[in-house]
């Protein structure tokens, strides 16, 4: 059924209320989430459900009709050509989309209740040009072919929900408007940065939306309620008179038991109801991981508060998040866990001298299952030829979902590569960055290759902090978004030199560094008075310390660290143990290290654990012991 004349409605009921109610109206949850819990796959087309197992989809429909919900969503998400093609259902898009709304409109008579049914269209999942082979045209056609049919069916108004292209959203829109005159919420989804998918963020977006005359813009999927009241109130900044809604997921989703949890409680969902309404959304519910129980959280709160004009919860303040665009979010889980004043272990690790990397991310899923926090991955320690660090860091991100540190020396980059590898590591997803002088090549495999820099390390650290976050390069031209780095510096806690090394880290804190891994520890006492030294000359450390734990293995390990490695002095005390111990000495390293863990424990805010010759195993037993203590 393809219908050639724009299609008229009666007045809209939901515009009419949304501009009488005190508080915003409420939507309801997930429809995936709800489906999968009762048995359906995520392999099965969802959409198809509606002619195939209506009373499934009805049984969903009715229990957010009774939590609350004034308005419900029909379960036509993926119902395109392009969705419904991949399970040979391309055929039944009309179908398959008046079943869906009437359905849902069946399941509003039945309830005696006034709710008003949405029709739900989803992106068409696949890349419109000049980011994929679909022409805007194309997707125009594609988009209007599922609209008619939610229309024809008697939906009161159309969700545009989780898109993350402008582009496509926009196509969306004139095809919803070319068939109809139904009320339109656009929504779109943002990554961890706060920017979509192809990178535009909140600001960009809402003008594009506001510019297309949709009736209400929205911010849904995405992170939890937080990230949402936090993207609303950016852009309600920006447009003040808009309309929006918000529907956040119940938090960023993880994998249990090999099923899909999502965090957030209905509760919570309870108090940021209110907290959606403060950032100005006249429209809210939930997205992926919500259910009846979050919606009905949610109507409670709004009912015990309807004429409340501000929030006044106990999970954020206003004033709490009224910071700059670098501060508004914590760039990593791993910063998030300093900030949280958590024990963090980091491991660090040397990229493969070949192609393969099994035997690192093998090592890795160990150090993570035995309790590590995140990777420190070096960049061609001591000079030697090794695979780029970047794909390193990526490799385990992508594979383990364990965040990481990629080392970034200076030596051997001038200000273009650095420029260029910052944005590689950026668009790779590494958010986390330790900054280093580097090891000069006259000590490894190339003695004769370019050993110059243009940047020392407090100057890497100021083209960072106060260049990229703040979205410009080193000669000021912007780079189209901030980005979003947590920096780390290094720092040697028995530099024969107190004073220079005191200077030199406070130079690094000055123009922004984040985080300090220090060298390998081995007699806690000097640690301590170097930090006393710097309490008594200006205050306590500003930023959080993670000091370096380098277990030995024999006591031939420890006398070639003592008399050939630079900086390094370990006590006679600690290589009579290990000579001591015989056989069993590298056990001896491990509980030595313990010791030492324990002994940094009240001035640290965690470990930065270096295993020598890539012995992850002994550094997995050195992570549980640290974690038993």
């Amino acid at each position: 059924m393809i219908l050639n004349e724009k299609m008229t409605n009666r007045p809209s009921r939901f515009l009419e209320w949304m501009s009488a109610s005190p508080v915003p109206l409420l939507a309801d949850g997930a429809m995936g989430t709800m489906l999968n819990s009762r048995g359906v796959s995520f392999d099965q087309c969802f959409d198809a459900l509606n002619t195939t197992d209506p009373a499934l989809v009805a049984s969903i429909h009715r229990a957010y009709i009774e939590a609350g919900a004034q308005i419900i969503e029909t379960n036509t998400f993926g119902a395109n050509r392009y969705k419904l093609g991949a399970h040979d259902l391309a055929g039944q898009v009309i179908e398959i989309n008046q079943a869906g709304a009437g359905l849902a409109r069946q399941v509003v008579k039945e309830s005696g209740k006034e709710v008003l049914v949405a029709g739900d269209v989803g992106p068409l999942g696949v890349r419109l040009a000049p980011y994929g082979r679909v022409k805007p045209d194309q997707a125009r056609q594609i988009f209007s072919e599922q609209v008619e049919g939610l229309v024809a069916a008697g939906v009161d108004l159309l969700i545009l929900e989780t898109f993350s292209d402008l582009a496509e959203i926009e196509q969306a829109i004139a095809a919803a408007r070319q068939v109809s005159d139904l009320p339109i919420v656009a929504s779109l989804t943002f990554t961890r940065d706060d920017r979509t998918l192809i990178g535009d963020s909140p600001e960009k977006a809402v003008e594009t939306l506001q510019a297309a005359g949709v009736d209400v813009i929205g911010v849904n999927c995405s992170g939890g309620p937080e990230q949402i009241w936090r993207i609303l109130r950016q852009m309600r900044n920006r447009v003040p008179l808009a309309r929006f809604s918000g529907m956040p997921n119940a938090g960023w989703p993880e994998q249990a038991g090999g099923r899909i949890r999502y965090p957030a409680s209905p509760d919570y969902f309870g108090d940021y109801a209110l907290a959606l309404r403060e950032a100005g959304a006249c429209l809210i519910g939930g997205c992926c991981g919500t259910t009846p129980e979050h919606i009905l959280a949610m109507r409670k709160a709004l009912d015990r508060q309807p004429h409340e004009s501000n929030w006044r919860g106990g999970v954020i303040s206003t004033a709490e998040f009224e910071l700059s665009p670098e501060q508004a979010e914590l760039p990593s889980q791993f910063a998030q866990r300093l900030e949280d004043g958590r024990f963090v272990i980091a491991v660090e690790m040397d990229p493969p001298r070949g192609l393969s990397a099994h035997k690192l991310l093998a090592g890795a899923s160990m150090l993570a299952e035995a309790g590590a926090d995140v990777i420190n991955v070096a960049d061609s320690p001591m000079a030697r030829m090794r695979m780029s660090p970047w794909a390193v860091c990526s490799l385990v991100q992508q594979n383990l979902h364990l965040e990481t540190v990629l080392h970034f020396p200076t030596r051997g980059r001038n200000l273009l590569r650095v420029q260029g590898d910052l944005l590689a590591a950026h668009a790779l997803g590494i958010r986390n960055v330790f900054v280093v002088m580097g090891d000069p090549t006259e000590v490894g495999d190339y003695p004769d290759a370019m050993d110059n820099y243009d940047l020392v390390p407090s100057g890497l650290i100021r083209l960072i902090k106060q260049g990229f976050n703040s979205g410009v390069d080193h000669a000021g031209a912007e780079i189209g978004q901030p980005t979003s780095f947590f920096v780390g510096c290094a720092l040697d806690l028995g530099a024969q030199d107190a004073d220079r090394e005191i200077k030199n880290l406070r130079r690094k804190i000055r123009m922004g560094a984040d985080f300090i891994l220090t060298q390998p520890v081995f007699d806690p006492q000097i640690a301590q008075n170097f930090l006393n030294r710097y309490v008594d000359q200006f205050s306590p450390l500003e930023i959080p310390l993670l000091a370096g734990i380098l277990p030995l293995l024999s006591p031939r390990h420890a006398s070639f660290l003592h008399n050939e490695v630079p900086g390094i002095e370990i006590p006679e005390k600690i290589q009579v143990r290990l000579a001591e111990a015989g056989e069993a000495a590298f056990q001896e390293g491990i509980q030595i290290a313990c010791e030492l863990t324990e002994a940094v424990c009240p001035w640290a805010s965690g470990i930065y654990l270096m295993p020598a010759l890539n012995r992850y195993d002994l550094a997995a037993e050195l992570i549980e012991a640290v974690r038993q203590l």
